[in-house]
C-alpha cells in the first residue's frame, strides 16, 4: 500500500529534501548526464530527523512485502539501510542489512556484498537508494544480489528524477517505489 501523501512525516521529509538536498548549479550526474540541479540526498539521510523519518517510512513500505533483508549500493544507500533497520527493530520485526560495493575488495575477504545478505536461496530482499536517474547503479547492485541467490522483491528510492530509471527497472519486472518524484526543474512532489 502506498504512503498517504498527507502523512505529516512525509510532508516534513519533503521540507527537509527541499531545504537541504536540492542544490542548483551545473552538475554532472553519475550517469554522465548534465543537470542544472542535484539532489544531495546524504544531507537528509545523515540528518537525525531525516534518517528517522526515512527509516520509518521505508520500513512501512517494506513490511507489506514480507521482505527478509534490506540493502543497496554503497555508499548512498548505507544510511537508508541503517535507518530502516533501526525502525524495523523498534517495531519488533528486525531486518538484516547489507550493501553492494561498486567492485570487489582487493583485500580482506574480497567481498562484493557486505553485511547480512540472507544465505537462503530465493530470500526476498529490498534495495534502497537516495536518488535515481537512469537506474544504472541500482541495476548493477540488483544483479549482484540476484547472482548471490536472493530475489529483489522491492526497490525504493527517496527521490526519482524521472529520467528513465524507474521505467527501466519496471520493464525488467521490479516493483519500484519512490517517496518523491522530481520534475525536470528539480521541484519535488
Amino acid at each position: 500500500m502506498p504512503l498517504d501523501p498527507n502523512d505529516p512525516r512525509l510532508m516534513r521529509l519533503k521540507e527537509l529534501e527541499e531545504t537541504k538536498a536540492v542544490l542548483r548549479g551545473d552538475f554532472t550526474l553519475s550517469s554522465g548526464a548534465k543537470s542544472s540541479y542535484y539532489f544531495d540526498g546524504r544531507k537528509v539521510t545523515t540528518d537525525a530527523e531525516g534518517a528517522a523519518l526515512i527509516g520509518a517510512l521505508v520500513e512501512e513500505l517494506l513490511h507489506e512485502d514480507k521482505i527478509e533483508a534490506v540493502g543497496g549500493p554503497a555508499t548512498a544507500a548505507l544510511p537508508i539501510v541503517t535507518a530502516t533497520q533501526v525502525a524495523s527493530y523498534t517495531r519488533h520485526r528486525p531486518l538484516p542489512g547489507f550493501y553492494v560495493r561498486s567492485e570487489k575488495k582487493a583485500h580482506g575477504t574480497g567481498q562484493l556484498i557486505e553485511g547480512n545478505l540472507p544465505a537462503k536461496k530465493g530470500a526476498r530482499v529490498a534495495m534502497v537508494d537516495d536518488t535515481m536517474t537512469t537506474g544504472g547503479s541500482l541495476l548493477k547492485a540488483i544483479e549482484a544480489v540476484e547472482e548471490a541467490g536472493c530475489k529483489v522483491a522491492k526497490v525504493i528510492v527517496i527521490v526519482d528524477r524521472q529520467q528513465g530509471g524507474s521505467e527501466m527497472l519496471r520493464s525488467k519486472g521490479y516493483d519500484v517505489a519512490a517517496l518523491f518524484k522530481a520534475d525536470s526543474k528539480g521541484n519535488i512532489d
